[in-house]
């Protein structure tokens, strides 16, 4: 995880590149995030990270343990941290970092936790056709079905998909494009969806597979297709 912000998802809206087409964006306040600690392998943590706060908290809200760390820090109470692991960025404690990691044409990775739907049937939850609407059929039209056997094994199997709780789990989306970057506002605009709802907390890390520096691999030309471009025109009549 070489740099990472903490942000919050504002929304969605789109914006309009040089030749006029509309890119979806997801809009996410990064900052001011405040790096309250960093630690280093030659220390007696034994590995490199920076911790980072985000979201300005009164210190009456926080734990007495929390508060104590950053005070120790001479940081200030905030509601989120996170801890980046060989952060790339030179920093020290008491800094402030914000959107500035990421240029547009970026590629990040956004984790976030997706939205709460409640207790859900197999239809919504687990894409299930359902039973027929009709030939005889009367009161399966959005169930299951059968979940177990007769008397061997006589037990329902495990990761038997049922009706249960949906949402509210961790996910991350990789591979999203950064199209613009707002200093001013603390503001990155990213291509395409992150989880979560509006007003959700979501951490922004570098693009794993993607890194700084990527470039898409250039495609194979066959033999037939070099030969065909190198022909010259015909001349015209």
């Amino acid at each position: 995880m070489p740099l990472g912000l903490l942000g919050k998802k504002l929304g969605n809206t789109r914006v309009y590149d040089a030749s006029g087409a509309a890119i979806p964006v997801t809009v996410v306040l990064c900052g001011p995030n405040r790096v309250l600690q960093v630690k280093t392998q030659a220390g007696k943590d034994g590995y490199n990270s920076v911790q980072l706060g985000f979201d300005d908290q009164k210190e009456q809200r926080l734990p007495k343990a929390l508060l104590g760390h950053i005070k120790k820090q001479n940081g200030v109470a905030v509601k989120r941290i996170k801890e980046f692991r060989d952060f790339s960025k030179d920093v020290k404690p008491g800094d402030i970092v914000g959107p500035t990691l990421f240029a547009p044409g970026d590629f990040i990775d956004a984790i976030g936790t997706t939205k709460g739907r409640g207790f859900e049937g197999v239809v919504k939850r687990h894409r299930f056709a359902g039973g027929d609407s009709t030939h005889g059929a009367k009161g399966w039209h959005r169930r299951s079905g059968a979940i177990g056997q007769r008397l061997f094994p006589g037990t329902v199997m495990r990761g038997m998909r049922m009706p249960g709780h949906m949402g509210q789990d961790t996910r991350t989306t990789q591979n999203l494009e950064v199209i613009q970057v707002r200093e001013a506002d603390n503001l990155i605009l990213i291509k395409g969806a992150i989880p979560g709802a509006e007003g959700d907390y979501v951490i922004i890390r570098e693009s794993k597979k993607r890194p700084k520096g990527w470039k898409p691999p250039v495609q194979p030309v066959s033999k037939k297709k070099a030969a065909a471009a190198a022909k010259p025109a015909p001349a015209k009549k």
